[in-house]
């Protein structure tokens, strides 16, 4: 005779939070694979679903839809950037974080590009950092590290552009340093010139 079949139970509260955190957490890596591969306007909902294997619906029940999952990316990004800052580190600290954070995962940067391009053409992109915080630089020339005559504004893109400049154009990379971005090699040599274009920046006497 067959047993009779047992009542299923019903997960308990910390299973369900943890299966929510797992969906939640591969829903989020999903997307920024698929943000980075076609941009915030290419990116396709179910797409994203297709990569975590998940049904598309988890979407809106998490994240309120596309535009929720992509502002919690940014919203994750800004908060990974702000471990950069730290006051008692050097401008070269800093700006070398950002350029091997770049180069070991240049998802974010192609995230950067994809805004930027879609800017151009008139098409809006949710944003989390509508306005660009320059206390950062400022604080700096205050304290006499960075001239104080230079702008603070076209100093942050000027270093944005340093440290992205090898992911944005890695063709650039191989051609003017005969191996490639990801190579350890260019990786020690680009770093020494960052460092040293940051140390530059001082007053000057």
């Amino acid at each position: 005779m067959r047993e009779p079949a047992r009542p299923r139970r019903s997960p308990a509260p910390e299973e369900r939070q943890a299966d929510a955190d797992r969906t939640r957490r591969v829903l989020l890596a999903a997307a920024y694979d698929e943000f980075a591969e076609k941009g915030y306007a290419g990116a396709r909902v179910h797409e994203i679903a297709a990569r975590a294997n998940v049904n598309k619906q988890l979407i809106n029940y998490y994240f309120g839809g596309k535009e929720g999952l992509y502002r919690t990316l940014q919203s994750q990004w800004l908060k990974h950037e702000a471990t950069f800052h730290d006051p008692g580190r050097s401008a070269a600290d800093v700006a070398t974080s950002y350029l091997h954070d770049c180069l070991d995962d240049p998802r974010g940067i192609r995230l950067l590009v994809w805004r930027g391009l879609s800017y151009a053409q008139g098409e809006e992109t949710p944003d989390e950092e509508p306005v660009q915080d320059l206390s950062g630089i400022t604080e700096r020339q205050r304290d006499g590290e960075i001239d104080p005559d230079l702008d603070p504004a076209a100093l942050l893109l000027a270093v944005m552009a340093m440290t992205s400049a090898p992911m944005v154009m890695p063709d650039m990379v191989k051609k003017a340093f005969g191996v490639e971005a990801t190579d350890p090699a260019f990786r020690e040599r680009y770093t020494a010139f960052i460092r040293d274009m940051i140390a530059r920046l001082g007053p000057r006497p």
